[in-house]
């Protein structure tokens, strides 16, 4: 069985939602029209390789929206995944042509489909549809390792990340600027406060996402009420429970992984899954 290689872009828009153009690069080297995508590096999250693919290709430093449905195909025998998200352009430091890029095209949806080389990127344009493209990001955030609850000996809100807590927590830092979350929020722990403190300094800490002062109703009209893109962190017991009454969806979160829910006023249109 061959290893899967991975790999990571975004099908980036601008204009009127119900009228996009979205951005078409040509490769040289395989003279085909695409969208932005590469290679992940040892180590690297999916999402910080698609932020830092679709910069190098085009300029564009991008705000993800939703996710796509993920492209799989064979390459040199072995079989690869392209995950790919919708995207908004956030800065741009303006195209150079290059040997790996040569040329940059804002499209119509229709001319895009007419140029691209390969069938499953028009899929890609076909599930841009499906959903509203502009929502609000809410990132919701396990926290990352912290060793054994019955080997600490002092308060338990206290207990600190571990090693592998702290690598979690830089590795969600570099996921974040997918997001550009203006507030970050935390239960009182130290371990939740830690697993954002990576991304950000200024972080609000609220009780009622603690494990002892969660509210099942309180506690999701807190998250709800938040109108900007936001990363909240919480605990295993916390969570669960606040994406059911968000989302209506059923998710679980290991140490360290987050759930990216795309909202539309108070209607959730996407609920996303990753891993640090």
């Amino acid at each position: 069985m061959t290893d899967l290689l991975r790999a990571a872009g975004a099908v980036v828009w601008r204009g009127e939602e119900t009228r996009p153009e979205v951005a078409v690069i040509h490769r040289p080297n395989y003279d085909d029209w695409t969208f932005p995508k590469g290679k992940l590096k040892s180590g690297e999250h999916v999402i910080a390789a698609a932020l830092r693919e679709v910069r190098e290709e085009t300029g564009l430093t991008v705000l993800l929206g939703r996710a796509l449905p993920p492209i799989h195909y064979m390459s040199a025998d072995r079989l690869k995944r392209v995950d790919y998200w919708t995207a908004q352009v956030f800065a741009d430091a303006g195209f150079v042509p290059g040997d790996e890029v040569d040329e940059l095209r804002w499209l119509p949806v229709e001319e895009a489909r007419r140029l691209l080389t390969y069938e499953w990127d028009a899929g890609l344009l076909r599930a841009l549809r499906v959903a509203p493209l502009e929502s609000v990001p809410l990132v919701l955030v396990r926290h990352g390792s912290a060793g054994s609850r019955s080997e600490w000996h002092d308060e338990d809100t206290l207990r600190p990340l571990d090693t592998d807590g702290a690598s979690q927590a830089a590795n969600l830092a570099t996921a974040l600027p997918a997001y550009r979350p203006e507030l970050l929020m935390s239960s009182p722990s130290a371990r939740c406060v830690q697993t954002l403190e990576p991304y950000g300094s200024e972080i609000k800490v609220e009780p009622l996402l603690s494990e002892e002062s969660q509210d099942p109703q309180k506690t999701p009209a807190l998250v709800r009420d938040v109108g900007v893109a936001a990363a909240v962190c919480s605990h295993g017991k916390v969570l669960p429970g606040l994406i059911r009454t968000l989302s209506g969806k059923d998710v679980h979160l290991r140490k360290g992984a987050f759930a990216v829910l795309h909202r539309t006023g108070e209607q959730v249109v996407s609920v996303e899954r990753y891993a640090t």
